[in-house]
Formats: C-alpha cells, structure tokens, sequence
C-alpha cells in the first residue's frame, strides 16, 4: 500500500546523480550542457505500491467508515561508503500513521523490507525489518523509524575498462562515430544496466493490501 517512487532506469538513474562526481566515479559529458554520473553507490528509492498501507477493521470491506489505520514511509535518507572492494549503502527513514479510533494506548507492528535489485529486475538479497508505532490514549497519530543497509560488490558495480572507453574517448569532427552517441550502443546500455544497483524499501504487503495501493 505504500507507493512514491518510479524505479528509474539506469541511464536515468545515473542522469538523477548529476554534480555529484567524485574520484573514481565515471562522468559521461554527452555534449549538449548534461553530465551525469554512474557511481558504485545503488540508487536507493521505494517502489510504486510499497509506500503506504491501510489497514481495515473488517476483512473485505474497504470503505471508509471501516478505515483503521493508514501509514506512509517517508523522509528516506541514504548514506554510501564506497571505499573498500565491498560498497555499504545505508538508509533511514520513517513511518507516520495515523489511527481513527483514538481510544486507550495502542502498539502497532508494521513489517518493511529491504532488497538489493540488480539490472532494474534481478533481486540479489531481500531482508523484513518490523517498526513498531505507539499511540498513547487519545493520541490520532505516531510516528517511528526505521533502517536498513546493505553491501554490494564494487567490481560488479563497475563498467569494465573497455566500456569506459567507449562512453569517454574524446570524438573529432570527421570521426566516422563523431555524431553517435555512446550510450544508444545495446553493448554500452547493456554494460551500464548490469553494473546498476538499487536498494529498495517498503511495507511488506499482502497480495490484497498490494492490489488495493495498486487501484485506489
């Protein structure tokens, strides 16, 4: 039920990093005032449909004089330490929700995930953390927090060195590839997608909950 962020592709991806070269990331100057980066760090984002949840009172019934409670992830913060062989990405962020019946104190569990995509589509790791809420007596609304991390190999994470050629050697005019661009090469694409990595979170859904973020 939570959904906020489009996964981006990787040429995109890389687009969204722009200004934020830094030795030994790969800077692609296509020529017309764009530069964008491809870092070792994974992109970190939540998926459509992952970012929200509702919960009913009732199975089945989805209406609004059945609503319990509703919670959004938000204030997703990352960090990268691409220092070593392994890079570690970690993220923060937290979960507001808020309740309709105010009566008594309440403890509410809502399990997330974190995952590892390679590719824009292959999963490398998946992990479910919990946040727990806490409403006091009277209390409509709560908020917690919650983190997750992971590592990932900076060899795979990096553009082989013939690659890298193709998308920095300078062109002249007259250069039979002068007016082609590197990055419309399948092999160049194909490269760039391989060495991209997102680290994804958000609410682990049910099918229902899932289908219901997916219609409403």
């Amino acid at each position: 039920m939570f959904s906020r962020t489009r996964l981006l592709p990787a040429i995109a991806m890389a687009a969204a990093l722009a200004g934020c070269s830094r030795e030994g990331e790969l800077v692609v100057d296509q020529g017309v005032g764009i530069t964008s980066v491809l870092s070792s760090c994974p992109s970190v984002g939540v998926p459509d449909y992952t970012g929200d949840v509702t919960a009913f009172r009732t199975a089945g019934d989805r209406t609004a004089t059945n609503l319990d409670m509703t919670a959004s992830i938000t204030n997703v913060r990352s960090t990268c330490d691409d220092s070593g062989a392994k890079v570690y990405s970690g993220v923060t962020f937290d979960v507001i929700a808020r309740r309709m019946d105010t009566r008594g104190a309440r403890q509410v569990t809502v399990p997330y995930f974190s995952t590892v995509v390679r590719g824009g589509s292959a999963v490398v790791t998946k992990r479910v953390g919990n946040v727990t809420l806490n409403f006091a007596d009277g209390q409509e609304r709560a908020q917690a927090s919650g983190k997750a991390g992971a590592f990932v190999d900076r060899a795979e994470a990096s553009l082989p060195a013939d690659i890298r050629e193709r998308i920095t050697r300078r062109r002249k005019a007259g250069d039979p590839d002068a007016a082609l661009d590197p990055l419309a090469d399948p092999q160049v694409r194909a490269a760039i997608q391989r060495a991209s990595f997102e680290l994804l979170i958000g609410f682990q859904l049910s099918e229902d909950q899932l289908a219901y973020n997916a219609t409403r």
